[in-house]
């Protein structure tokens, strides 16, 4: 015969497990309230940052789009109320942005490079890390200040080479992150593997983790000329402007964010046209670059 405890046992737990049903039950549901509730406040967040960047892009192309002739393409800037295009202030953003990421994209995959690879936890990279992410959120009007104090001033006068050290400065911390993050990414067995064979360490690293991350690296430069391809602020005191057709890079040049940026403040309509015609190709430009690093992106991750 059961002892008396044992033989009562069923009975006390039959409560006690139907208000742990409950009680299980109850949570749940709130769970499920709840995540309802977050993910109704995601969709409608996502929503109206859609909603803005569609509407954005919307006007941009009702405007741009009206004003985008093949003058566009084959004139330089006019005076008022003459008939011009952009072609002096496209070939000068070009010319800019294309020195600005062959100087910085190859500092900002060495330096990434070191960080991910050789620096690792040491305190110089650290600290190169610190000094890395304050150049990511810096203002680029005070680039453009300090590329003016060390390039402008010593030179006495405004140049597209300043410029385009404004726009490498801005490119570096951009490559630096993705070029380290990339690196990261890269199987810690893949670099055993080659050192097992008596690869020297400088060889796998360009053989064997440069190969695994060049999608990740190229997206981190496409990413830091899509950023610096529309900036204005660090090219007045750099680049400033010039009205007519030059790729002379030891004066002011001309170039697109600041065309737009002066035309649109402007009182005359033509000119105001050219400002939306010049707004809808960097954002189609910026956009495209982005579409594309995205897709090389995902086939990183996926590979």
């Amino acid at each position: 015969m059961a002892p008396p405890a044992l033989a009562g046992a069923p009975e006390q737990a039959a409560p006690h497990a139907a208000y742990t049903e409950i009680y299980s039950s109850a949570l749940y549901r709130r769970r499920r309230v709840i995540n309802r509730v977050a993910l109704a406040l995601s969709i409608a967040t996502m929503a109206i940052g859609l909603l803005f960047l569609f509407w954005i892009l919307w006007t941009l192309a009702a405007r741009g789009l009206a004003a985008l002739r093949p003058v566009v393409f084959l004139q330089s800037t006019p005076p008022p109320g003459s008939a011009g295009g952009l072609i002096n202030a496209i070939a000068g953003s070009l010319l800019m942005t294309g020195v600005g990421i062959l100087v910085g994209a190859p500092v900002g995959i060495m330096a990434g490079t070191y960080l991910a690879e050789f620096g690792k936890n040491h305190w110089f990279a650290e600290t190169a890390r610190f000094v890395n992410d304050i150049l990511l959120s810096a203002p680029s009007i005070i680039i453009g200040l300090f590329i003016y104090a060390v390039m402008v001033v010593r030179m006495g006068h405004f140049s597209g080479w300043a410029g385009a050290m404004a726009l490498a400065v801005i490119a570096i911390p951009i490559v630096v992150r993705t070029t380290e993050d990339m690196l990261r990414l890269v199987p810690v067995t893949l670099r055993e593997a080659a050192a097992a064979l008596g690869a020297p360490r400088w060889k796998v690293v360009v053989l064997i983790a440069f190969r695994a991350a060049r999608s990740g690296i190229l997206t981190g430069v496409l990413l830091a000329i899509a950023r610096v391809s529309g900036e204005t602020a660090p090219l007045l005191f750099t680049a400033l402007n010039n009205q007519f057709w030059s790729t002379n890079m030891n004066a002011p040049i001309a170039n697109l964010p600041v065309v737009i940026f002066q035309f649109a403040m402007s009182p005359y309509a033509d000119w105001v046209k050219l400002a939306w015609a010049g707004s809808l190709l960097i954002t189609l430009s910026v956009l495209l670059l982005n579409i594309v690093a995205r897709i090389a992106f995902r086939q990183q991750k996926a590979g």
